[in-house]
């Protein structure tokens, strides 16, 4: 019985279970721009990238012309990696089973140099050197070009042996048209190589002194595109007819997840396997639609991942990246992209940024979601905002619609009450971020929010607020004068105009004496402003 596909989100991904977006593009990519010049080469990505299911399904797309030892450094316990001889003894026995169990690799037990390599497990203390003597002369012989792939390479970092390994590979990489060795090397991790030295010597002296200094620049995207996740939809939606439009629900889950691959997966699997279980959809068509993939978004915000928990992680143990981030989320600051920096090194290399025009960005929508409710939980509970929110949260609902020009009357009169004795730069700097503390007890659970990444800066942040089906589109601003504020109105209007909205609302933080607090409602082109100043 053949079991039918599904989105997967635990492991790698095989395309005869799970719907996938094609790897044959990528694949070929990888082999004619890389293995087929001999590269050596690590591809780094944040955790659930795909790597480990790029580098099984390259496995198999290149054995027919090639060798290919492929293996993974978590099947090695850290015992294997105590001293040199206990390592070159694990590594031998982990490559004796591949052996033993893969075809593509038959030739090589019939290697006479292949049982000298085994024959090593046989001395008391078998070298480094020894085994890749070995080596050598068995890609000498071999019948064809051997590569070898190393998923989780960096699970192995902390170790001497290891930098040790990379050394020797380094060694006969830059000898062997005297000294054959492997065809091409992949490496493949979260962490960078060339940080590993960090881990184990800390001092700056030492922090990029890597041995690994022979590999190429791995240039090849691991993301997704609109137009690939539309493949993967295809592919679902020929087996079950739901009737959606491909290319809209594509672009939608694009614009939460900037294709992410696990996250990509993730609300599919949601959209699949939950949501047809909520009162509020009557069937598929509607689960698969623009609606469907927020409110897929807004489930997977509030779920434990382990992606969101390496996240989490991550901002306790890198403060000055938690800063960074907080300051580009509340201050709206625009940080140029320093590849010299080590703060946006690390925050790259885990994926919760990018480069955009030479600037960085949170990577996607759900990343930065997901990051404002962590920022913005930290100071809920002593937050005499968020307080008087949770009090007065049954006045901004009526018949289970969401009134915003409520809530922004009272946020208004309570942020006046509050803070309007404190200067200018407090409340430029925590204006919006009070706004947020304020509106996220009264949407959650029913609602859920994110903030538009193209017109957030220093001064104008644009806020989508989903609730309950409905749309609304609130920009905070600061006040530059009156011809700024007109052109914030007229951008408003044309924004409105984008999303198919007739009323939008604006949240103005106005350091004028003279200025009028509370509500105005005006009208541009046909469409309805509301605007509350503070």
């Amino acid at each position: 019985m053949q079991t039918s596909r599904y989105f997967n989100t635990e492991g790698c991904c095989k395309p005869s279970i799970h719907y996938m977006v094609p790897l044959a593009d990528r694949l070929e990519t990888i082999r004619e721009f890389y293995i087929s010049r001999g590269k050596y080469f690590v591809i780094n990505r944040g955790r659930q990238y795909g790597k480990t299911t790029t580098l099984i399904a390259l496995a198999d797309y290149l054995k027919d012309d090639y060798a290919v030892i492929s293996m993974d450094f978590q099947l090695m316990s850290t015992a294997s990696f105590a001293d040199e001889p206990t390592f070159v003894v694990s590594f031998i026995k982990y490559l004796e089973e591949l052996v033993w169990d893969g075809d593509n690799l038959a030739a090589l037990s019939e290697n006479e140099n292949y049982l000298r390599l085994t024959a090593l497990c046989g001395q008391e203390r078998p070298s480094l050197d020894e085994m890749f003597r070995c080596f050598s002369r068995i890609c000498r012989t071999a019948s064809k070009p051997i590569v070898l792939i190393i998923d989780e390479a960096d699970s192995a970092s902390n170790n001497q042996v290891f930098i040790d390994f990379l050394a020797q590979l380094r060694g006969y990489y830059l000898a062997r048209d005297r000294r054959p060795i492997f065809h091409s090397v992949i490496l493949a991790g979260v962490y960078d190589i060339k940080n590993l030295k960090l881990k184990i010597r800390p001092s700056s002296d030492h922090q990029y002194n890597s041995p690994w200094n022979i590999a190429a620049d791995f240039d090849v995207s691991m993301g997704f595109s609109a137009v690939q996740i539309r493949t993967m939809l295809d592919a679902y939606e020929s087996d079950h007819q739901t009737g959606m439009d491909t290319a809209l629900v594509a672009d939608e889950i694009y614009q939460y997840t900037s294709g992410y691959p696990y996250l990509v997966s993730a609300i599919c699997k949601i959209l699949d396997e939950k949501l047809p279980f909520q009162a509020s959809f009557a069937g598929r068509e509607q689960i698969w639609s623009k609606d469907g993939v927020g409110e897929a978004a807004k489930v997977l915000l509030q779920a434990r991942t382990t992606l969101f928990d390496s996240l989490s992680k991550h901002i306790s143990e890198y403060p000055d990246m938690k800063q960074m981030l907080y300051t580009m989320l509340f201050q709206g600051e625009q940080i140029a992209y320093n590849e010299d920096n080590h703060t946006i090194e690390i925050a790259n290399m885990f994926g919760y940024i990018s480069c955009d025009n030479m600037s960085i960005k949170i990577a996607n929508r759900i990343f930065e979601t997901r990051l404002y409710n962590m920022f913005l939980s930290e100071e809920e509970l002593s937050n005499a905002m968020s307080s008087l929110a949770k009090q007065d949260k049954n006045h901004f609902i009526s018949n289970g619609r969401l009134n915003m020009e409520r809530v922004l009357e009272k946020f208004v009169a309570c942020f006046h009450d509050i803070y309007g004795a404190n200067n200018n730069k407090f409340v430029e700097e925590y204006g919006r971020k009070f706004f947020l503390l304020y509106l996220r007890p009264i949407i959650n659970g029913t609602g859920n929010y994110y903030i538009e990444a193209q017109t957030r800066d220093s001064r104008r942040t644009d806020i989508i607020v989903d609730y309950a089906g409905e749309q609304f589109i609130v920009e905070m601003k600061i006040w530059r004068g009156n011809e700024y504020n007109e052109r914030g109105e007229q951008q408003l209007a044309d924004y409105l105009d984008y999303f198919h909205q007739n009323k939008g609302y604006m949240l103005s933080f106005n350091f004028n004496k003279k200025k009028e607090i509370g509500l105005k409602t005006i009208t541009i082109g046909g469409l309805t402003i509301v605007e509350a100043v503070v």
